[in-house]
């Protein structure tokens, strides 16, 4: 994938590999060979700035390691990651370019200390990156962001278990707002949430990203909540994408078989009493995936190219597929 120079985030070429053996004495018992889960398999995107790049997949396709590749909570075990033209394990040990990148987790509880007032956890990053020295200034920082996500400065003297579910995930945001970010991971900011809740929470998170510029790496399972945030979409099957390119496009016009039947299960009204294709099959074992293309145990359209050679990526309009059926014009 070509370079950007504008680019806020680059993914060049990243794997992620967890060592999944047993212990060694087990394995040296046992003969067992070690065991490596290859979660993240040579993926590589581009997010422009103040846009959303969003990746969609089923649970386990390596969606949750990517985001926290993307931050620097894990490092590649192969590839790059460029945060505007910096090694990203470089900026990260740059505290003006460190309080720049922030994510937003799934769970807002568990992510935030049930122990610290809402204000003090507001607070952290202000105090952290030294944003603002004197109390009363870090108290204004902190009641200004509340005001922001929809809070009043009164929710600030309470504790995170004294809020809904919606109300933490904008607490939790606010968080990651305080230490005056560009870019956001968020890692299904909005899956443990009511359905009308949720709305509420990706409508803060559009404004947000309107009024400051933001840049965000939007991750979820529900292609729904992703056509509502995204600029542009990278569908992902155990570990790879497979589909990649503006997302409306995408929407309109899906290529690969995988990203077809993401889009059939979809509820639609429009679309009652058309034939829908389900996603068949189970997710193949990730220590052992299957030879090939990965997703040909549960294509309609594979054939024993698809079982024998590993698809690369090729355009396919305005979007980047890697299937050999789209490559052969076998999916008209």
């Amino acid at each position: 994938m070509p370079m950007a120079d504008t680019a806020t985030l680059q993914v060049v070429g990243v794997s992620h590999m967890f060592d999944v053996s047993r212990p060694f004495l087990q394995r040296v018992f046992t003969r067992e060979p070690r065991r490596i889960l290859r979660a993240v398999d040579d993926v590589s995107f581009v997010i422009a700035p103040a846009t959303t790049f969003a990746l969609v997949g089923e649970s386990g396709c390596g969606k949750s390691t990517l985001a926290r590749l993307a931050v620097g909570l894990y490092e590649p075990s192969d590839g790059e990651i460029l945060f505007e033209n910096t090694a990203l394990s470089s900026a990260r040990a740059q505290p003006a370019l460190r309080r720049r990148m922030n994510m937003i987790f799934q769970d807002p509880y568990a992510s935030l200390n049930p122990r610290w007032r809402v204000r003090d956890i507001v607070a952290e990053p202000i105090r952290a990156f030294r944003l603002a020295n004197r109390p009363n200034e870090v108290e204004g920082r902190v009641g200004t962001l509340l005001a922001q996500v929809g809070l009043t400065v009164r929710d600030g003297e309470k504790y995170p278990h004294e809020f809904s579910g919606g109300q933490r995930q904008r607490i939790s945001i606010a968080r990651a707002l305080a230490s005056e970010p560009d870019f956001l991971v968020c890692d299904e900011p909005t899956s443990a949430l009511d359905v009308s809740v949720q709305a509420q929470v990706l409508n803060l998170m559009r404004d947000l990203q309107q009024r400051f510029g933001l840049t965000y790496l939007f991750i979820s399972h529900n292609l729904a909540v992703v056509r509502h945030m995204a600029d542009t979409l990278g569908v992902m099957y155990l570990g790879r994408i497979v589909e990649q390119g503006p997302a409306e496009a995408i929407f309109q016009r899906p290529r690969h078989p995988y990203t077809r039947l993401l889009l059939d299960a979809i509820p639609d009204l429009e679309q009652i009493g058309r034939a829908r294709t389900p996603v068949g099959g189970d997710l193949p074992n990730p220590i052992a995936p299957p030879p090939g293309c990965a997703f040909h145990p549960r294509c309609p359209l594979a054939n024993d190219r698809c079982r024998l050679e590993k698809p690369g990526q090729r355009m396919a309009g305005t979007a980047q597929v890697a299937c050999h059926a789209v490559e052969e014009g076998r999916d008209r």
